[in-house]
């Protein structure tokens, strides 16, 4: 194993660590945290406690920039940077993956929190902090019910457009505290023209807008520098010239102002009854929108330590690092595409380091509150309007348009639905896109009239190899997807399409079936409607390589019968075989002639 600062805990070449989830490790399956302490190595330690020193100081600022993004006041974002990271060292499968609030988030939050709120603090951190108990419980349910396969409903052109379409959000967002000054919030299209409304009117304050355009200068060009703490280096800056030279007082620039003294304290958040509809909408987005970013996020460092990360287990984690948060004055949080590469380049070993950079921010409450007083908020919007910039796709989607110009279309709609719409009916509008892409390709499937092609093994598609010949009498037909209620009428029609262009009459027909994974109650009904049409033109219905799975199917169906046994064949050639053994026809296969 490397001793570098940056490496991370490998198995042996040419292996896959798999961690056990089965019944054999008890209870003690969902502590993926513990497991890792019982086999933790002394020499780890250094690494993970030198790894969470640094995330610290990318902790605190984020922490506190996302908290006001999200609309609640700045100490609350350490709370729930605190107790989830410690929630999730228990509860978390992956060894580095950190958690904590995060932009992805902020614009789902905010739509929730602001036209609830009133501006009221302390109702704005309960509806959070609600949210987060909802986003838990719904990710906890799911995990334990194993339906961590969910996310894959999204797929990456709708997670590029709507991961583009709320950075857009984001970055309107902050625009006014950038500027600043305020803007009634009424959407993000609305709240953009308002913001260009408003410097076109005289009101940027150009003091707050040079602190915040050169916080975001800095965090921008040291982006790529890992040995300078690009986000570290502009805060502080920032922060040491707001109040060496005393510009709140002099200049009218925003500060974050002296943090309580003290540590999150267990607390139910209590909401109206009007309320509960919208946090429990709003908890549910944030649980999808999470599960997606930390899945795809753990999936990407599982590939990479090749330690396989159960992604039920991940979203138990999460789940338990939301409750974590939501119950000790913190709002929801997901994992952290910036953080998370933060500590691994530190040398993160375990979920040890998240432990220490809790530990860490959870000092900086006790001992001194005050050292983030100068803090401008131009500088946490910059932060913030840096990592929005981050969650913004644009290579791949080049590449996707290359190569399949309807799924970048596709990412688009997602993005321009969050954007105009607001993050969670555009996250609902990039579900049911979802939805709709994956029954499309079921609903009006690939199908094809299969030949013989000289000098080229099984049957083909007679477009794809037009020198394919056809045995006379016998249509053989390919349908490449599920049968179901949906394309039921569709196989029919071209199965009578595929009967009709036939070259000579037909006295058979055998439906290719190895790409029908399924069949419900309509499409075997239909079914029998086809198979007594075909009968009715002399014509017999087989079928050849369907899985025994839908054949059951089948069976319960009655279908199975009503064909009768011999019509199923195990492969097309041995359904091939069987047709000309019973119907003398004018064939000779190219593998039979004689030289």
């Amino acid at each position: 194993m490397s001793d570098s600062p940056s490496a991370t805990p490998q198995p042996e070449p040419g292996r896959i660590v798999r961690r056990q989830t089965s019944g054999q490790r008890g209870w003690t399956r969902w502590l993926p945290g513990l497991q890792t302490l019982r086999s933790y190595e002394a020499s780890w330690l250094r690494h993970d406690i030198v790894a969470g020193l640094v995330l610290t100081t990318m902790l605190v600022p984020v922490g506190i920039a996302y908290a006001v993004a999200s609309g609640v006041p700045g100490i609350y974002g350490l709370y729930a940077t605190i107790v989830p990271l410690l929630a999730y060292a228990l509860f978390g499968p992956s060894r580095i993956l950190v958690l904590g609030p995060d932009s992805s988030l902020a614009a789902v939050i905010l739509a929730v929190v602001l036209p609830l709120s009133g501006g009221d603090p302390a109702r704005a951190i309960a509806l959070a902090a609600m949210m987060a108990i909802v986003s838990g419980a719904v990710c906890i349910l799911a995990g334990v019910a194993r339906l961590g396969f969910i996310t894959e409903l999204l797929s990456k052109p709708i997670r590029y457009g709507y991961m583009n379409g709320i950075a857009l959000v984001v970055l309107i967002s902050q625009l006014p505290k950038l500027f600043g000054f305020k803007i009634e919030s009424n959407g993000p299209l609305r709240d953009l023209w308002a913001v260009v409304t408003a410097v076109v009117g005289g009101k940027v304050n150009w003091t707050t807008l040079m602190v915040g355009a050169g916080t975001l200068a800095v965090i921008l060009l040291l982006k790529g520098n890992k040995r300078l703490p690009g986000i570290l280096i502009a805060v502080v800056g920032a922060t040491i010239v707001t109040g060496v030279l005393d510009l709140a007082a002099r200049s009218g620039v925003s500060v974050l102002g002296s943090l309580p003294q003290g540590l999150p304290a267990f607390a139910i958040p209590w909401i109206n009854t009007a309320d509960i509809v919208p946090v429990l909408i709003g908890g549910c987005a944030v649980a999808l929108v999470s599960f997606a970013d930390t899945s795809v996020l753990s999936r990407v460092y599982s590939a990479r330590t090749r330690i396989y990360v159960d992604p039920n287990q991940e979203m138990v984690g999460l789940g338990a690092a939301n409750l974590a948060a939501g119950f000790f004055q913190g709002f929801p949080i997901s994992s952290s595409s910036s953080r998370t590469p933060v500590a691994e380049a530190a040398g993160a070993r375990t979920q040890m380091t998240g432990v220490v950079g809790a530990l860490a921010v959870a000092l900086l409450l006790v001992v001194a509150p005050n050292l983030l007083q100068n803090l401008p908020t131009s500088a946490l919007a910059a932060v913030v309007i840096a990592a929005a910039i981050g969650l913004i796709e644009v290579t791949d989607l080049r590449r996707i348009y290359r190569i399949q110009r309807w799924e970048f279309w596709l990412a688009i709609v997602c993005t321009v639905g969050v954007a105009a719409l607001g993050a969670i009916p555009g996250i609902g509008l990039a579900i049911v896109i979802a939805i709709i892409e994956f029954l499309w390709d079921a609903w009006r499937p690939y199908c094809a009239v299969l030949g013989r092609a000289d000098g080229v093994q099984g049957y083909h598609d007679i477009t794809r190899y037009p020198d394919a010949r056809r045995i006379p009498g016998l249509v053989l037909f390919r349908w490449d997807a599920p049968l179901f209620f949906a394309n039921a009428e569709l196989f029919h029609n071209r199965v009578l399409d595929a009967v009709a262009a036939s070259p000579t009459p037909v006295r058979w027909l055998v439906v290719a079936a190895e790409p029908v994974t399924s069949v419900d109650v309509t499409s075997a009904d239909m079914l029998t409607e086809l198979d007594e049409t075909l009968q009715a033109a002399g014509i017999e219905l087989c079928v050849a390589e369907m899985k025994d799975p839908v054949k059951d199917k089948l069976k319960r169906f009655g279908l199975f019968a009503g064909l009768g046994e011999a019509a199923f064949f195990p492969t097309i050639g041995a359904a091939v075989s069987s047709y000309l053994a019973t119907h003398p026809v004018d064939w000779v296969d190219w593998e039979d002639r004689r030289p």
